[in-house]
């Protein structure tokens, strides 16, 4: 028998080490050529990892969540004989092992797949813990009086019952009545006072499991979650930007009913393209915005000590996804028109959601922008995405009393927030681009002209 060895391959861009986010194989199980044994992720991007030879897996380097170095052993794989060297083997191409079978080591060179839509099936797994099951006690067995049951004992005004302790207790034919329907064991319901009553009922239900005022609880048991993949990268992206960035944030009402009216007739009127929301106008804006104000379209590298005001508006836009948050990016966002950005945003979310969303789409921001549309609340403290030094987050469209030139009106407004790097912009540049983007917003026909 041969044992290949099958080393994580050189995936490319400088890449020392990635995440084993899911296995496809346990130990014992047979695979075929070209089977997938693991999903492995580097900064945003998933890649398969497929099995050069048929055979038996003997050994896995860890557990979903572990860094593998890249040139290790990941996958062990028992075969009926000998296999070919393949490139990236070592001199020989085989080891042997403590009992003498032959062990060819293997490594995939170029093998490595593109990001595929395995982020959503690599999401951690969640272990629940062991628990017992909720208590539901036998009932009491009934006292048997000439042929009959005692319930008639238990219609009586008001009635005994032991408690655990031993001790006799009242209860009321109601509580009686309820415990019954319930399921539950008077003899097992721990009395606060000399009277068994509804409160005892309800304490032992939210403890066991039941229902409390007529409402189903049901006890549910503790969940650990490993954090692992996109959730861990995102965690340690954003402790690293709390941790090395002063933030600071700046927050200023938007009157958008003008806007709102153009995005209504525009739409009414879009033909083949997709209906707009706030997002594009918003993005149109900052590209012209921007350009006056080139120290928030900008990265900074605290390493070099280095700042790059960036000419071009790449935006990154904040996306939920069923494996957490990614931040695709719109190129070049100056030279579109509103229906160009429109379509760019919708191709971006869409990938980024199915796992298709490559490399080069997750990188290379100079600004971020995150909205959560009818949920954004009225204002927020968005976290910066480093290297950039500046953050916009859409707060809800609310309709508003507002007095205007004297005159009571109703007008839809709504809160822009900006955070900033401290170190990189000062509060003075940071109102006068809100100011400037407020000029474009509230005029919106400066932004189609």
């Amino acid at each position: 028998m041969a044992k290949f060895q099958f080393k994580l391959p050189d995936i490319g861009e400088g890449i020392a080490e990635a995440e084993i986010v899911a296995w496809h194989v346990k130990v014992g199980d047979q695979v075929e050529e070209d089977q997938q044994l693991a999903d492995m992720m580097t900064d945003k991007a998933t890649v398969e990892m497929e099995s050069p030879v048929a055979g038996k897996v003997v050994e896995l380097a860890g557990e979903v969540g572990d860094q593998i170095p890249i040139g290790s052993v990941l996958v062990v794989i028992e075969t009926e004989g000998a296999v070919s060297q393949l490139p990236g083997s070592n001199q020989d191409g085989t080891e042997t092992d403590a009992e003498g079978d032959r062990t060819d080591t293997v490594a995939m060179g170029d093998g490595a797949v593109a990001p595929t839509q395995a982020q959503e099936e690599a999401m951690p797994t969640i272990a629940e813990s062991p628990s017992a099951a909720p208590v539901r006690p036998e009932r009491s067995a009934k006292r048997v009086v000439e042929g009959r049951s005692s319930d008639a004992e238990e219609r009586a005004s008001t009635s005994l019952s032991t408690n655990e302790a031993g001790a006799k207790v009242l209860a009321s034919p109601a509580v009686r009545a309820r415990a019954r329907d319930l399921g539950i064991d008077l003899a097992q319901v721990k009395c606060a006072s000399d009277r068994l009553r509804h409160s005892d009922l309800d304490a032992y239900l939210l403890y066991n499991g039941g229902s409390v005022g007529g409402r189903a609880v049901q006890k549910r048991s503790d969940e650990i979650i490993k954090v692992v993949g996109l959730r861990r990268k995102i965690a340690e992206n954003m402790a690293e930007a709390k941790r090395k960035i002063p933030h600071f944030t700046l927050v200023e009402e938007f009157d958008v009913t003008d806007l709102e009216e153009s995005r209504a007739m525009m739409n009414r009127d879009r033909g083949s393209y997709p209906k707009l929301t706030l997002l594009p106008f918003l993005i149109s804006a900052m590209a012209r915005a921007l350009p006056d104000w080139p120290m928030l379209n900008a990265t900074y590298d605290d390493d070099a000590n280095v700042i790059t005001r960036h000419g071009a508006l790449n935006l990154g836009m904040a996306t939920q996804t069923p494996s957490g948050l990614m931040v695709p990016v719109i190129r070049g966002a100056e030279s579109m028109s509103v229906w160009q950005i429109a379509s760019e945003a919708l191709r971006l979310a869409e990938s980024a959601r199915t796992g298709k969303a490559s490399r080069d789409e997750l990188s290379g921001s100079s600004i971020t922008l995150s909205s959560l549309g009818p949920m954004g609340g009225i204002t927020s403290t968005p976290v910066i995405n480093r290297p950039e030094v500046a953050i916009i987050a859409v707060n809800k469209v609310e309709e508003k009393v507002v007095v205007i030139d004297g005159e009571i009106e109703v007008r839809k407004r709504m809160n822009l927030s900006l955070s900033c790097d401290h170190r990189v912009v000062d509060g003075w540049d940071a109102a006068s681009f809100l100011q400037a983007l407020k000029g474009y917003i509230e005029n919106p026909l400066r932004l189609l002209s």
